[in-house]
């Protein structure tokens, strides 16, 4: 015999001895399977137990005879509590979670996490079927979420004529900020009541600035028809903001994903919907002192502005101040005209300077001290290299010109 925990080792036909923790945990590992977890199981319940801690022990069984099947199972007391309803031996349930094994003693179980009447549960895994259908249409993407408008003018309310919530809301738009309301009724329960519900829907779309689409609370059944596609399509098709405030805040349904705001009940939607005549009345009020102290401040200091202007222009204050504006120009007026003939003597003595430069550089200055320029074939004749005999040649003096014949040619021998 060997102890749990021993080695384990061959016998004589070669076969490995195991622990039975070790074959608890070969079983633990085969049933780590996703196919075993977060499943539905469908069966009805037997060997029901509601222990005194808070946890429920029961077995699920299926068929008769040969072909019967059970598997135990155990829902915790945290999950216990949410049960909507009482099981009881016989009764045919969904029950949904993940298969374990309870190694101390060597049997696998399936760990309840919730628990539904088999009728009940197939409407659940409805729904969810259609959340996972109408989220992929991207009806529930928060980029579709509009703002609801401040100020609304009318309101159009979608829910049955004679429920409470009707009359919830007419209480609180009255009380808070009387608005028209334009009722598009419908049935709220019911077979068939999802197609009256997106009729209203879209009778009202496109009339009012908010749609409030709402019923009081009720099972799951009684609000089972906000949940059908159809009402969420026409929810997601609206023009007009649309608020969703279906049963009580614990319940959900999924037109609220596709509304553009969720109201845990009908009188919350109603106050979403319409702002508080106080608080707006309050803010004005607020509004109206913050203008009224801008607007005194502002006069305030024109006062100042004009006292100080008032004060510059007296008679006696006006009359000094021009005094002295008509000193300072006259002082500037000597100023300018004493820089003018300072600039004026000075650019005289500059272009006379100029002159003196462009006289002592003039060629024919020298004509006035007797000198002529000798011109032969229209050249100043620099030499008398440039001069042959019976040239003609023009003088040229200072008051005119003479012509004369060149008849002989000296060179002076010093030069």
């Amino acid at each position: 015999m060997m102890l749990s925990g021993s080695p384990a080792g061959p016998d004589r036909f070669g076969t490995p001895i195991l622990g039975v923790s070790e074959v608890s945990g070969l079983i633990r590992d085969l049933l780590d399977d996703d196919r075993l977890h977060g499943i539905w199981v469908r069966g009805e319940v037997t060997n029901y137990k509601d222990h005194t801690s808070g946890h429920r022990y029961f077995s699920l069984s299926e068929g008769t005879g040969r072909e019967s099947a059970l598997i135990n199972c155990v829902m915790w007391r945290t999950y216990a509590a949410g049960l909507g309803f009482e099981p009881k031996n016989g009764m045919d349930v969904l029950a949904w979670g993940s298969v374990e094994v309870y190694e101390p003693h060597g049997k696998y179980q399936l760990i309840v996490r919730e628990l539904l009447p088999a009728g009940t549960g197939e409407r659940h895994l409805m729904v969810e079927r259609w959340k996972r259908e109408l989220a992929a249409e991207g009806l529930f993407d928060p980029e579709r979420r509009r703002p609801l408008p401040r100020f609304p003018h009318r309101i159009g309310v979608v829910t049955s004529r004679t429920g409470a919530a009707l009359k919830d809301i007419l209480t609180v738009i009255s009380r808070r900020y009387p608005v028209e309301v334009v009722l598009s009724p419908t049935a709220v329960q019911g077979e068939g009541a999802h197609i009256e519900i997106a009729e209203a829907i879209r009778r009202v779309d496109g009339l009012v600035d908010v749609i409030i689409v709402g019923r009081g609370g009720g099972s799951f059944e009684d609000l089972f028809p906000f949940n059908h596609p159809e009402v969420v399509r026409a929810v997601a098709a609206c023009r007009t903001p649309v608020i969703s405030a279906v049963g009580h805040e614990v319940d959900t349904a999924l037109c609220d994903f596709a509304a553009d705001l969720r109201a845990p009940t009908p009188s919350a939607a109603a106050e979403l919907a319409v702002p508080d005549r106080e608080e707006v009345l309050r803010e004005i009020s607020g509004f109206r002192e913050r203008m009224e102290a801008l607007l005194l401040h502002r006069l305030a200091a024109a006062r100042s502005e004009v006292e100080d202007i008032r004060g510059r222009m007296h008679p006696r204050r006006l009359s000094r101040r021009i005094n002295e504006r008509m000193q300072r120009l006259a002082e500037h007026e000597e100023m300018l005209r004493r820089a003018a003939l300072a600039r004026i003597q000075r650019e005289r003595g500059a272009l006379a300077e100029v002159r003196a430069s462009l006289a002592g550089q003039n060629p024919l200055a020298a004509l006035d001290r007797g000198y002529c320029i000798v011109e032969v074939n229209g050249r100043v004749a620099r030499s008398v290299r440039d001069l042959t005999p019976a040239d003609r040649v023009t003088l040229r003096m200072k008051d005119g010109r003479a012509r004369a014949a060149v008849e002989e040619i000296m060179y002076d021998r010093d030069l």
